[in-house]
Order: C-alpha cells, then sequence, then structure tokens
C-alpha cells in the first residue's frame, strides 16, 4: 500500500524530464560525437547521364499521350443491347 509516495516521485521526475528543455550546444554534441562535417553534400555520380522518367524513344520535354482515359464505357453503361426486366 505504501506505493503512492513513490509513484509520485516518479511523477513529479518523468514530467520535469518531459518539459525541461535545456540549451543545447550543439558543436559541443558535434565534437563529442566525433562527426565530420567537411565532406561535401552528396553528389549523384549517374544523375547526368539518365534523364528522370523518360521512357526509351522520348524527348526529355515531351508528355506521353493518354492511352484510356475510362470514357470510352461510360457513354453506354447500362444499356448492353439485350433486354431485361420483361
Amino acid at each position: 500500500m505504501g506505493r503512492g509516495r513513490q509513484k509520485a516521485k516518479n511523477t513529479k521526475v518523468a514530467r520535469e524530464l518531459k518539459y525541461f528543455s535545456p540549451n543545447t550546444d550543439l558543436n559541443a554534441l558535434e565534437r563529442e560525437i566525433g562527426t565530420n562535417n567537411d565532406d561535401p553534400q552528396y553528389e549523384d555520380k549517374w544523375a547526368d547521364l539518365y534523364e528522370d522518367d523518360a521512357e526509351p524513344g522520348e524527348e526529355p520535354g515531351e508528355t506521353p499521350a493518354a492511352e484510356n482515359t475510362g470514357d470510352s464505357d461510360s457513354s453506354d453503361s447500362g444499356s448492353d443491347g439485350s433486354s431485361s426486366g420483361d
């Protein structure tokens, strides 16, 4: 039964950890971790060889024609030539 005081203490500690935000020295953290930030940004060595999303035989600026929009069947939906309901 004497768990109330311990639970209250744990709740207090958890609340302090949740809402306490100390001023973080990111430079000191970087030194401590040992990361090296001298490397240039990632550069894809294959980026210049291929165009993005270009199909073979297409020009880079050309957009593909719509093959099937789905509107061809909507004009005669419901009338398939058979008589039902007689």
